[in-house]
């Protein structure tokens, strides 16, 4: 027996050696690399050997790589399902199911702009499309919605129908309706409001009917077809009544403002109107503006202003002191003249604009602050004087000589008494009537005793004699003055 321990050759078949003289445990050569083990010795004489080892069978991984693409899957429909819109989602009619938010958008605007209109009547059958008219409905926000009400992973949610508005760009609408079918637009005439300078008033101008197609009907036709999932539509181009933008009612309330305005308008200081201001200028200042078919009021602060600068002039005032009528012992009489204040106006640099804004407010009463100067209250203290011997009538106040005239007084056996005496009686025009003779229509006539009075004379002229039968007569001019300059209760002094 030797050391060599001999394995087949796992292709040939042949031993080969185990190991080499002089190194321990032979390795498996390169060109064998097929498994083997030790086999057990058997009875008798059969050597050991090396054995082949049978393969192991090769696990089967099919079922892994469907689980895996299966997973990968579930993966990318979980994602999906958290960014796309869910399947059977409707908006405004068109549908967005599966689609993200951005995309729906674009195919919610494509939808409306694409949508053709076919004018029937006298629109002869011409198409204008959606973009033609300026349709529009706010996409990006309904897709918005749309996907947070109604995303896909929410099943509960799939099939949703969410309504949407078309509008359609007016201006637009019309210049393409208009090119479309010109016959059915007659513009229609808006109601007005001017000034009338024969009248000084504001009058109105009553509105004139036209006739369009209605845009508002078009646009609700279209969102009626999208709505239900169409892209085409008939509608008629046959005329409709077109109101005027500024109707008669509207006209009628700017001008009933207008002509109050006018009739109020001014610069007040308290309740007085102190600078009214004609309507022909208040009318130059304002106008009568049409914003979008609804008439107002708008003042012009540069025209106002030339009125402003006037005002220091007709506004400022010296005081006016108030004076008494009274007699020699102060008793007041008469208030002969009413006291008033002095003013003067303040800062008029805002007025112009202030008052503006104010007319466009329908308001026309402006008030004015002024500085006051407060008046002073004056005594006059009146007195007459008939002096027989000289047959003249004076009259003083608070001492100083006022007039003079001379007069006539009464003759011998009507003479005027001598004393000092009150004005008791006033009376303006009367027949006078003695035992013998009968003056009608005597006037001015003032009496201070008795029947005896001041009074003027129609019948003669020789003042500077006596002449009465014991009046003083006076020319009617002389005794009207003294009537009204001399109330009841002026002392009176006849002396020689």
């Amino acid at each position: 027996m030797t050391d060599l321990i001999s394995a087949p050759d796992a292709a040939t078949g042949k031993l080969v050696d185990a190991t080499a003289p002089g190194e321990g445990p032979a390795s498996i050569s390169p060109a064998d690399d097929a498994p083997t083990q030790a086999l057990p010795p058997t009875d008798g004489e059969q050597p050991l050997a090396w054995a082949p080892i049978e393969p192991a069978p090769k696990k089967k991984r099919l079922g892994l790589w469907i689980g895996l693409g299966v997973g990968v899957l579930a993966l990318g429909a979980g994602a999906a399902s958290m960014i796309l819109i869910a399947p059977g989602t409707t908006v405004a009619g068109v549908s967005v199911g599966w689609m993200t938010p951005g995309a729906a958008a674009d195919a919610i605007s494509a939808h409306v702009a694409e949508t053709k209109i076919t004018l029937t009547g006298a629109g002869d059958d011409a198409v204008l499309t959606g973009a033609d008219l300026g349709a529009s409905i706010d996409a990006r926000e309904l897709a918005d919605k749309a996907f947070s009400s109604n995303p896909m992973w929410n099943v509960t949610a799939w099939g949703a129908a969410l309504p949407g508005t078309i509008t359609l760009d007016e201006a637009k609408s019309e210049a393409a309706l208009r090119d479309a079918v010109p016959s059915s637009f007659i513009d229609p005439v808006d109601a007005s409001v001017a000034f009338d300078p024969a009248t000084g008033a504001y009058a109105v101008t009553p509105a004139e009917a036209g006739t369009a197609i209605d845009v508002d009907d078009l646009a609700a036709a279209i969102s009626e077809t999208v709505s239900d999932g169409g892209k085409n539509l008939e509608f008629s181009g046959d005329p409709t009544p077109a109101m005027a933008a500024v109707t008669d009612e509207n006209a009628t309330t700017i001008a009933t403002s207008l002509n109050t305005l006018l009739g109020t308008i001014g610069f007040y200081v308290g309740d007085e109107r102190t600078v009214p201001v004609d309507a022909a200028t208040a009318a130059s200042w304002l106008k009568v503006v049409d914003t979008d078919g609804k008439l107002s009021i708008e003042a012009d602060p540069a025209l106002i202003q030339a009125t402003v600068d006037t005002l220091p002039g007709l506004v400022d005032r010296a005081p006016v002191n108030a004076a008494n009528v009274t007699n020699s012992a102060g008793k007041v009489l008469r208030a002969e003249t009413a006291g008033v204040n002095g003013r003067t106006i303040g800062d008029t640099s805002d007025i112009a604009s202030d008052f503006a804004t104010q007319l466009e407010s329908g308001d026309g009463i402006y008030p004015l602050t002024v500085t006051e100067t407060p008046f002073q209250s004056v005594n006059l203290v009146r007195t007459a004087d008939v002096n027989l011997r000289t047959q003249t009538a004076s009259f003083y106040e608070n001492g100083q000589l006022v007039n003079s005239w001379k007069i006539s007084s009464g003759a011998a056996g009507h003479e005027t008494q001598t004393g000092n005496f009150t004005i008791r009686a006033h009376v303006r025009i009367q027949d006078m009537k003695g035992a013998d003779y009968v003056t009608k229509d005597v006037p001015w006539v003032t009496y201070f005793n008795g029947d005896q009075a001041f009074h003027g004379t129609y019948w003669h002229n020789n003042f500077g004699r006596v002449m009465s039968h014991g009046c003083v007569n006076m020319p009617i001019s002389a005794a009207k003055w003294v009537y009204d300059w001399a109330p009841d209760g002026v002392e009176v002094s006849v002396h020689y």
